[in-house]
């Protein structure tokens, strides 16, 4: 056998480069419509989409002009909503869903949270006089949740 078999390969040396062309070849590129979209299961897919530029950044030097109104109105905050649990005689019950087929007849379909709020929203709107008559037509009931009808 040769001895050249045995001897430790020799790497030839790398080149040097000068220290801008390393910074540029470091550097990341900025993003255009070229650039591909890497996925990221951390993500969704909206978010990732959304954040992905497509176009390369304007010059943030360009002044912009105050005389001119937003195009875009800015969105309303939407409400905070509350769940809640109430109890009601079964015969009141099933006017929620008497209401719901005439309001489906009505070619308005309607949720059983919509109807409450109608009501809510009417009896506001109503005297002092037809709140106390629609409230002395409702039976008062005890709170709490109703015991069981199952006896052993």
């Amino acid at each position: 056998m040769s001895d050249t078999a045995n001897a430790p390969i020799k790497k030839p040396a790398a080149r040097k480069r000068p220290a801008a062309a390393l910074a540029a070849a470091v550097a990341p590129t900025p993003p255009t419509e070229t650039t591909p979209l890497k996925a990221n299961p951390k993500r969704p897919l909206k978010q990732q989409i959304a954040a992905h530029p497509t176009t390369p950044a304007k010059d943030s030097s360009k002044a912009v002009s105050k005389d001119k109104p937003s195009a875009v109105p800015a969105r309303p905050k939407k409400p905070k909503l509350v769940r809640d649990g109430f109890t009601m005689p079964k015969d009141e019950y099933a006017r929620i869903d008497e209401l719901k087929l005439r309001c489906a007849k009505l070619g308005r379909p309607a949720k059983k949270s919509e109807l409450i709020r109608a009501g809510l929203a009417w009896l506001h709107g109503a005297t002092d006089t037809a709140l106390l008559a629609a409230l002395k037509a409702v039976p008062t009931l005890k709170t709490g949740r109703p015991k069981s009808n199952t006896a052993v």
